[in-house]
């Protein structure tokens, strides 16, 4: 069941993407609606399961990358924090589903929308089960995506894809630093798995590296760059300039 949480979504936006034309915008609407709602229902169940029965879900695949004796697999980790966030995700998209459904009727392209919606949610569920890093960073990117798609809806207007451009541009910024805090990560550990790093941050609280002359905490650089690589995705100031912008994509405010 866990698995499926995740991977529902992305077979819902294949099935959407390739049969758009036979299911028509709402049949499209339906069954992106139809998913969301499922996949809300199957995460309370995982709430309570995992949070309130104190149970953790812990699911390997198969290894991603193996390098210099660190592997990365790709995998999921449901936790009581991982749950709790799972709960929130869905419910929010399964919301702005049933809304978009309803202020973008009348836009002769709806199910396209409904499919990169869906997609935007399953990039949204790999960010917040991921079992390591390497694979939150492609949720991470993958949110960037859609970001990008959603803002660039109506691409034959000038302004909506500078618009789209700039939103890239501007978080590509936040994302060098993650990109930092990655291997900074991997650096200190020799790995980016949570289990792994969770369970040994006490082993290197008084870890320092040497920077151009000045030694600096390596776990509050870590933190310092993942800040920052937040600070761009959620727009906070300093790297906030491409959010109004946004509202060049599908808005309640242009209907």
């Amino acid at each position: 069941m866990y698995l499926i949480i995740v991977i529902l979504p992305l077979l819902t936006y294949i099935l959407t993407s390739l049969f758009a034309s036979r299911l028509g915008a709402w049949g499209v609407a339906a069954l992106t609606i139809g998913t969301l709602v499922l996949v809300f229902c199957m995460s309370l169940f995982a709430f309570y399961e995992v949070l309130m029965c104190n149970g953790v879900v812990n699911i390997e695949l198969f290894d991603w990358f193996v390098f210099e004796g660190c592997s990365v697999k790709w995998g999921f980790l449901f936790d009581s924090l991982t749950v709790s966030m799972l709960l929130i995700v869905t419910l929010v998209s399964s919301l702005v589903h049933l809304y978009s459904f309803e202020y973008m009727g009348d836009d002769p392209h709806l199910g396209r929308f409904m499919t990169y919606l869906t997609l935007f949610t399953f990039f949204m569920l790999v960010l917040v089960t991921s079992s390591n890093y390497l694979q939150l960073f492609l949720g991470w990117e993958g949110v960037g995506l859609v970001s990008y798609l959603l803002v660039n809806f109506w691409h034959t207007r000038i302004q909506a894809n500078m618009s789209a451009l700039k939103a890239i541009l501007v978080n590509r910024i936040g994302d060098f630093f993650f990109f930092f805090g990655l291997v900074t990560t991997l650096y200190l550990f020799n790995t980016l798995d949570y289990s792994v790093i969770f369970t040994t941050i006490p082993f290197f609280l008084d870890y320092s590296i040497n920077i151009l002359g000045a030694d600096f905490n390596v776990l509050t650089l870590i933190g310092f760059f993942f800040f920052l690589g937040a600070v761009g995705k959620s727009a906070q100031l300093g790297l906030h300039t491409w959010l109004p912008d946004a509202m060049e994509g599908p808005t309640p405010f242009q209907h």
